[in-house]
């Protein structure tokens, strides 16, 4: 059974998108195409590479996520800067071009010149994801093909729309790390400061952590909001939404643990999308049988 698949946003919670993933081909699923926003480009993109789910665990649980954001404020207009990041995507990727993977791959991004969301589909995979990451006021935009992107989901945060362009005529899948607008999102909490630093210079930089996490909270609220929108004018066929509550942008995760939960989440979802393809399946058949006898 052919499907596309969208993945959104969400930090550290994207591991989630790991276990969908692996469910969906334990339960006889085939992705055909993948799109993905923020976090979600990443793992998008490991995926349409070729590497199959316990691969992608396995990389990101490998990853020292200390080294990942960093101080000082040396990449551009951002509270962190992105050399780890950008060296961890390096190593992986290299030069390797997005319309080189194995499957068909999208990153969005945002151009701040233009207000418009961007689907990238050509050029260096490092390049894309560094773009679609780019959360706004945390990491320095990415100049790239004469735009300035920030993160995707600042106008799509699962881009269900970039993943049908992807695979016109497949049921597209959506992973959401937002919870619905009727369930409370993550508890305001202290965020996880990046890097080893000292207890006293820590206590030192709470109202900077303090005054991060209500940024990183809004930005929630604000997705959140506009994923529903997207999604009532989008429509995909499937949204899974694996419980991530409780876990802030930057944690530090298990991320097996994480990971599971997406699994949870799609096993419990598995049964209405096989009824869903199913019924486009019969609808496709017998409109082919249709137009034959006209």
């Amino acid at each position: 059974m052919d499907i596309t698949v969208a993945l959104g946003g969400g930090g550290v919670r994207g591991a989630a998108h790991i276990g969908v993933l692996r469910v969906l081909e334990r339960s006889g699923f085939s992705v055909k195409a993948i799109a993905g926003t923020s976090i979600g480009s990443l793992i998008a993109a490991f995926y349409a590479s070729g590497r199959n789910p316990d691969q992608i665990e396995e990389i990101i649980a490998n990853v020292d996520q200390s080294k990942l954001y960093g101080w000082p404020l040396s990449d551009g207009p951002g509270l962190l800067g992105v050399k780890g990041i950008s060296d961890f995507l390096n190593n992986i990727f290299g030069d390797t071009e997005l319309d080189a993977l194995v499957l068909p791959c999208a990153a969005v991004a945002v151009d701040l010149y233009s207000n418009r969301e961007i689907i990238i589909q050509k050029g260096r995979v490092c390049d894309a994801i560094l773009g679609s990451i780019a959360v706004p006021g945390l990491f320095p935009p990415r100049i790239l093909d004469g735009y300035y992107l920030i993160d995707g989901g600042t106008l799509d945060p699962v881009p269900v729309r970039a993943a049908r362009g992807l695979a016109p005529g497949l049921p597209v899948v959506a992973v959401s790390l937002l919870p619905p607008l009727d369930l409370p999102s993550t508890p305001l909490g202290i965020v996880s400061l990046p890097g080893s630093i000292p207890l006293a210079k820590q206590l030192a930089r709470m109202n900077i952590a303090q005054a991060f996490q209500i940024f990183a909270d809004s930005v929630d609220i604000a997705s959140r909001q506009m994923a529903e929108l997207r999604f009532a004018l989008d429509e995909p066929e499937l949204i899974i939404r694996p419980d991530v509550r409780g876990i802030n942008l930057l944690d530090r995760v298990d991320v097996h643990e994480v990971a599971k939960r997406g699994e949870v989440a799609a096993e419990v979802a598995v049964p209405t999308l096989s009824s869903s393809v199913s019924a486009i399946s019969k609808a496709k058949k017998n409109l082919r049988r249709f137009l034959r006898k006209l």
